[in-house]
């Protein structure tokens, strides 16, 4: 995933124009397979209010060396990257995944891996019917979240704004993830909601390992207390 911030008001419109306009250039990117164009939420990182100036782009390739390449040297990302004042790109590789977005599994678990650092990526279509319903408990969320000393990063992305919702969190270990995702608090309150009322009309449950990190996000490493927990084990 490449995360790109822009500043200057030419260059977030520039980036605007290029979620209809660089499709085409992704598709036709060699080596690229399934690939999503997303904005991102402010605050806490998943909230109904769009980071105009940010976004991201989650691609999927054959290898960690195509990928490497590819998100570098290729044409649409090289100008992505001559227009943003910051850019964090983290590559990953599956380790469990459920579900479809936009009717397909873009991901494929390589096998098992030991209970290292793990990405969280969760994905969802919100019920057009409930969609206050869903935002009305967001900010309980947001709250509960952004106040969980296992969190590494967190950021809420999304192709279309409060309808296609998708978070991105690091934890240090799968059960500290697990810890906070069964926890009685609001985020268990709105999986019990969401399965009762049939919320979503599709969803996604990923999980993954990190390869590789490169860049800054916020002005920092995102991976920096990541690196510390690590090195005092």
């Amino acid at each position: 995933m490449c995360f790109f911030r822009f500043r200057p008001l030419r260059h977030r419109l520039w980036a605007f124009a290029q979620m209809a306009l660089a499709r085409r250039p992704l598709a036709r990117t060699e080596g690229i397979g399934f690939f999503k164009l997303m904005g991102a939420g402010t605050g806490e990182g998943f909230t109904p209010k769009p980071d105009t100036g940010a976004v991201v782009i989650l691609t999927t390739w054959p290898d960690l060396a195509t990928a490497e390449r590819q998100t570098r040297d290729a044409p649409v990302f090289r100008r992505y990257r001559a227009r943003a004042d910051e850019v964090w790109t983290i590559h990953l590789t599956p380790r469990s995944a459920w579900g479809a977005w936009s009717r397909q599994m873009p991901f494929q678990p390589r096998g098992p891996v030991g209970d290292t650092a793990v990405v969280a990526l969760t994905r969802a279509t919100v019920r057009l019917p409930v969609l206050l319903k869903f935002w009305r408990r967001v900010p309980d969320i947001q709250r509960a979240i952004g106040g969980d000393a296992n969190v590494i990063f967190k950021q809420g992305v999304g192709e279309v704004p409060w309808l296609h919702q998708m978070t991105f969190s690091i934890w240090p270990d799968t059960r500290a993830m697990a810890a906070f995702a069964r926890a009685d608090g609001p985020h268990a309150r709105a999986i019990a909601a969401v399965r009762a009322g049939n919320w979503f009309a599709e969803e996604l449950y990923a999980r993954f390992s990190i390869l590789k990190s490169e860049g800054s996000w916020g002005g920092r490493d995102p991976l920096e207390r990541l690196s510390a927990l690590q090195a005092a084990e």
